[in-house]
């Protein structure tokens, strides 16, 4: 872990830092810490910037499952599972800004019980 690091954004559930003695860039989020050189950091955020949100809460549309939208590692074993809200933040860590703030239904994570 480097000590010579840069804030490059910061959410509620992760920060995202760049080394500058090293070029290597950290990415805590929630429970997740990653290191990444310069082109392994490209890839995850072109690849988090482009997930389709959309997709794949269709595709896995069972309501059992809370975290709808996967991201593949290397590791074929492993695969990170987020929900709408989480790609979101993970979006804003690397850049992207949101066009508004105003909650969707989708992303109010209650169930509703009808008497």
């Amino acid at each position: 872990m480097c000590h010579k690091t840069k804030t490059i954004s910061q959410v509620s559930n992760g920060k995202l830092t760049v080394c500058k003695s090293c070029n290597n860039y950290q990415l805590e989020f929630k429970n997740f810490y990653f290191e990444f050189d310069g082109q392994q950091y490209l890839q995850f955020k072109k690849y988090v910037l482009e997930v389709e949100i959309d997709y794949w809460e269709h595709t896995n549309a069972c309501p059992k499952i809370k975290r709808k939208i996967p991201i593949p590692t290397l590791q074929p074993n492993l695969v990170l599972i987020f929900n709408r809200q989480e790609i979101k933040a993970l979006q804003t860590l690397f850049g992207k800004q949101n066009s508004h703030t105003y909650l969707q239904v989708d992303d109010i994570d209650y169930t509703l019980i009808i008497n």
